[in-house]
């Protein structure tokens, strides 16, 4: 006697029991949120390394692409495949610690010569700064008048702030600074460790590739299993082609600024270049975000050369908006300005600064998947997917229905 079983109800049985599982987790979650929370701390605080080598392997792939196929297999075809790729690591290991020396050698002693000048002279900054306000004052006694009513009004609040809220918590903030210089080094060791995880990756990340293709065709049809496939490809082509174009166009922008700086006599030329650049990476408010500080740090100096580098950096961030961003750049994102804005200050509220840079290719992401759902609903009702089509007025779709009636 063969004894057949029904894949219907095997398939049945499945769902019953993913029902189930769903419903216990989600009653757990709900009532039991602080251990659920907890336990997803500790699991990331222990893959942490584990991150950050996926993440340092996925910045150092394309070098190591550059460099496998320009310069090690033209010059030693012969070698087996294996040692091919040891000697691309090993390269792009040492071009990229070497890229990294350079630039810290360069950049780090100029900027502790500035920060050191800065303390040292910042008494001499405020009284200039003081003199050139007080100076301005006298020549317009409204607005004399106002500044001194508005310091007369607020200046009880400003100290009692400082003697019954800040004073106080000074022992406590000395305790901060302390816990985050011990987490710094902890997260510094787990740098260390997610490197040496990266080189492994970089060396079998065909395999790894392969591997999840293989589970992929495992649990889905073909269908699927290509739809996902290609998902991810362009996840990757977004992702990586505007983190890396960001990260050289603000590169430039950085050079450009230490250029136009050095040769107008800015003060603190060199810190100011970095922090410049630094902030360029976060897409339309970075720009605003580096330049106030500097200006205020250049002012404090000298109220003509902030004036001279406010001119520079509007120079500057037109020709980087209108002309260098879109010639590296392109249209990676597909998103229109409102997006972009939405998208940084959304992630930017959830995740702070890192959310502030990765915000825009994920939002991007997000919203080509939308689209790409939306258009295909609308081919299946044989509706028109092209945008212009509905910009106008309901008349066109209704004719679209009618037509097929």
């Amino acid at each position: 006697m063969n004894f057949k079983i029904d894949k219907k109800y095997i398939r049945w049985g499945i769902t019953a029991f993913l029902v189930l599982v769903a419903s216990i987790s989600f009653y757990y979650i709900l009532f039991h949120g602080t251990n659920v929370s907890r336990g997803l701390k500790k699991l990331l605080s222990v893959t942490t390394p584990i991150l950050d080598g996926f993440l340092l392997a996925y910045l150092m792939n394309p070098i190591l692409n550059f460099i496998e196929r320009r310069v090690v297999i033209p010059l030693f075809h012969n070698l087996h495949t294996k040692y091919i790729r040891r000697i691309s690591i090993c390269l792009t290991v040492f071009l990229v610690g070497i890229s990294l020396y350079a630039f810290f050698a360069a950049i780090i002693p100029q900027l502790i010569v500035s920060i050191r000048n800065i303390a040292f002279q910042f008494p001499i900054y405020v009284n200039n700064l003081t003199l050139w306000i007080t100076k301005i004052l006298e020549d317009n006694p409204t607005i004399e008048a106002t500044v001194m009513d508005l310091l007369g009004k607020y200046s009880e609040v400003i100290d009692n702030f400082l003697n019954d809220s800040l004073l106080p918590r000074m022992n406590e903030l000395i305790r901060n600074l302390s816990a985050s210089l011990f987490s710094l080094l902890g997260r510094l060791w787990n740098l260390v460790i997610g490197f040496i995880i990266s080189i492994y990756i970089l060396g079998s990340k065909e395999i790894f590739a392969g591997q999840t293709k293989k589970i992929l065709y495992a649990l889905f049809e073909k269908r699927v299993a290509n739809t996902i496939l290609s998902n991810v490809h362009f996840t990757h082509k977004t992702f990586s082609g505007f983190i890396i174009g960001k990260v050289i166009d603000s590169l430039i922008i950085g050079i450009i600024c230490f250029i136009g700086t050095s040769l107008m006599g800015t003060p603190y030329a060199t810190l100011i270049s970095v922090i410049v650049g630094v902030t360029n990476i976060i897409p339309f408010f970075g720009p605003y975000l580096g330049a106030i500080p500097s200006a205020l740090l250049v002012l404090m100096v000298s109220p003509i050369q902030c004036l001279y580098f406010i001119i520079f950096i509007i120079i500057l961030q037109q020709f980087d908006g209108n002309i260098l961003g879109p010639k590296i750049l392109g249209n990676s994102t597909g998103l229109s300005g409102f997006w972009v804005i939405f998208s940084i200050t959304l992630f930017g509220g959830l995740f702070g600064i890192a959310g502030m840079v990765v915000g825009v290719p994920v939002f991007a992401i997000f919203y080509a998947g939308v689209k790409s759902v939306v258009n295909h609903s609308l081919r299946q009702k044989n509706l028109s997917a092209n945008l212009e089509d509905y910009l106008t007025s309901t008349n066109h779709i209704e004719k679209t229905e009618n037509t097929k009636k």
